[in-house]
């Protein structure tokens, strides 16, 4: 299990950099981000070098933030094994809200995604052979 923030943002010019800026200044890494928006707002999913020194900085600047748990694994860099990963989840009745993948080296591809059932997931997952990050 990893964790994530989810930090909420009004739909306005500029608001990701001040964001970002929160970090830089507070000498945080972003190592992934990805946005969900729609018109008055977004959540912004970010994952940095440490999220305890993130959340605090995030929180001193006004803005309203989270702490998500994600399953996080390593997938193989080959046609199909995502995606025989996700059926074989399906199959086992575990619901993904979501998922993205992030910074890894080469070979292969980091997955997170967030489920009502963590434990679940793992299982599945560690009887798979998958490696959870």
């Amino acid at each position: 299990m990893i964790n994530q923030l989810a930090v909420f943002l009004e739909n306005r010019k500029g608001r990701i950099g001040e964001c970002c800026k929160a970090l830089k200044d507070a000498g945080v890494n972003l190592s992934s981000m990805s946005i969900a928006d729609t018109t008055d707002f977004g959540i912004l999913r970010l994952m940095t070098d440490d999220n305890d020194k993130a959340y605090a900085a995030l929180k001193a600047n006004g803005f309203m933030c989270a702490s998500v748990p994600l399953v996080a694994m390593r997938v193989s860099d080959r046609p199909g094994a995502l995606a025989d990963i996700l059926i074989a989840l399906d199959e086992s009745g575990v619901n993904i809200e979501y998922l993205y993948s992030f910074a890894s080296e080469t070979g292969s591809a980091h997955i997170g995604f967030k489920t009502d059932d963590s434990a679940k997931a793992v299982s599945v997952l560690e009887k798979l052979g998958v490696e959870i990050i």
